[in-house]
This record gives C-alpha cells, sequence and structure tokens, in this order.
C-alpha cells in the first residue's frame, strides 16, 4: 500500500482536507486503487474529499448511507463507493477506530 500525501492547490478539496468531519487516521491506498484512478483520470484527494466530507458517500443504496451517517456520531466504520467508469469503482473504508481510510477497489477487499 502507498500512503496519499494530503497536500493540494485546489482550495474545495484543501477546504475539506483540512476541516474533516471524522478523523481518516492513516491514509493508504492499493496499487490497484491508484492504477485505476491514474487510467480514469480521477484524482486521489478528490475522493478522499468527497469521502471526509460526509455529505457525499458516492453511490450506495440507501440503508448504506444511513448506516454512514449514523456512524459519524457513534464512530462506526465508513464506506464510499464512487465509480470512474464503466464498471470501475473505488471504495474508500475508514475503520470504526479512524485509524486508517483505505482506497481500494471493491475486488481487493
Amino acid at each position: 500500500m502507498y500512503q496519499i500525501q494530503t497536500t493540494t492547490a485546489d482550495s474545495d478539496i484543501a477546504k475539506v482536507l483540512s476541516s474533516p468531519k471524522f478523523s481518516p487516521g492513516q491514509i493508504v491506498a492499493t496499487p490497484g486503487a491508484l492504477a485505476a484512478m491514474e487510467e480514469h483520470q480521477c484524482q486521489p484527494l478528490t475522493l478522499l474529499a468527497r469521502h471526509l466530507s460526509g455529505n457525499d458517500w458516492g453511490v450506495l443504496p440507501a440503508e448504506d448511507a444511513q448506516l454512514n451517517d449514523e456512524a459519524l456520531k457513534s464512530d462506526g466504520r465508513l464506506l464510499s463507493s464512487y465509480p470512474l467508469g464503466g464498471d470501475t469503482r473505488i471504495w474508500v473504508i475508514t475503520e470504526w477506530d479512524r485509524s486508517v481510510t483505505t482506497l481500494l477497489l471493491p475486488s481487493e477487499y
């Protein structure tokens, strides 16, 4: 896994990253997720900012989105799912104890 640096010139992303709704802990990504994001010209920090905003869980069933909303209050695990194109999607998972946030392909789970 590779650690992702959380610095950017983009002010919207920087704003979310400087005041997230929850602590991401260590931020890492799998090689498969990094390759998929590069292939689809998607910046990891964009997905990370969406996840950390606590307002955009991506494409999830309503029940899973509701579980995330509850987990913001009860320190549960948080899962976002962002489609990149075709059948490719990236999951962003923050562990229940907020020790680590991982960007990965669903097949890598």
